[in-house]
């Protein structure tokens, strides 16, 4: 799935040149800036280099699509996605579960692209008091409206960290005491683990699972037993399933 598909027409976007500027000085939580193919001059070059300044993902485009986006109106060249809820990080989620003097519980999604997907995962995150969902800043769905539609509300009151590089997330979560699970076929079976630890679980991409460099960094990888004549569930439903028997390990404590 390519990265413009998570965008909606019209949903979440500024277009223009000055308020597209504005909105990046104002320090407001963008999730993309949209640059057409060909767009130039003085006020584009300052943006895509305060874009860059500030990290925010910088994604060029056909004009054609940037119209499409910004539902007719006159973008010239550029336009910003901004995120339905503001970004979080790892640290943050960290002191949410110390807030509640808790044991950390993380979701890591690997590359989830479908952001039905990502909402359903918050919404049941949510529901079983996972104190932060961590999201990649490219190849995933972001914080978009079909994400908060998709969460029914759940997403106001989650954290969502978005970081550059997942491997390294990881690391920093072992540094602080976290275990780290990964979903994927070949693991152990998920009921035979203990979850009543500060812990993670690492749900993968749709179609490949998780990454490679991801699995390695993993302390543990776990698996559902798959009794049908099918090899895989939904992202969504694998990670609920996984999330419900966390919570059912630790009340049983």
């Amino acid at each position: 799935m390519k990265e413009e598909q998570n965008i909606e027409q019209g949903s979440n976007i500024i277009c223009g040149r000055n308020p597209v500027l504005e909105a990046v000085r104002s320090g407001r939580e963008i999730d993309r800036l949209l640059v057409a193919h060909g767009a130039s001059g003085g006020t584009v070059t300052a943006i895509i280099a305060k874009c860059k300044a500030k990290g925010i993902l910088i994604k060029e485009i056909s004009p054609q699509k940037l119209d499409y986006y910004c539902s007719g109106v006159n973008h010239q060249g550029v336009a910003v996605m901004l995120a339905s809820q503001e970004y979080s990080t790892p640290e943050e989620i960290l002191e949410v579960a110390r807030e509640r003097n808790e044991k950390p519980f993380i979701i890591i999604c690997d590359e989830i692209e479908d952001p039905h997907n990502l909402g359903a995962i918050i919404r049941t995150a949510e529901a079983c008091s996972v104190h932060g969902i961590i999201i990649p800043k490219r190849r995933s769905a972001s914080l978009n409206m079909t994400v908060a539609k998709a969460a029914c509300g759940a997403l106001e009151y989650m954290k969502v960290a978005r970081v550059t590089n997942i491997s390294n997330t990881i690391d920093f979560l072992k540094e602080n005491g976290v275990w780290v699970f990964g979903a994927d076929m070949g693991g152990e079976d998920y009921s035979q683990i203990d979850f009543d630890t500060p812990c993670a679980l690492v749900i993968g991409n749709e179609g490949k699972g998780i990454g490679t460099l991801t699995a390695k960094k993993c302390d543990q990888i776990i698996a559902l037993p798959m009794l049908g004549k099918i090899n895989s569930l939904n992202a969504s439903v694998a990670a609920g399933v996984l999330m419900y028997e966390v919570v059912r390990k630790r009340r049983n404590k």
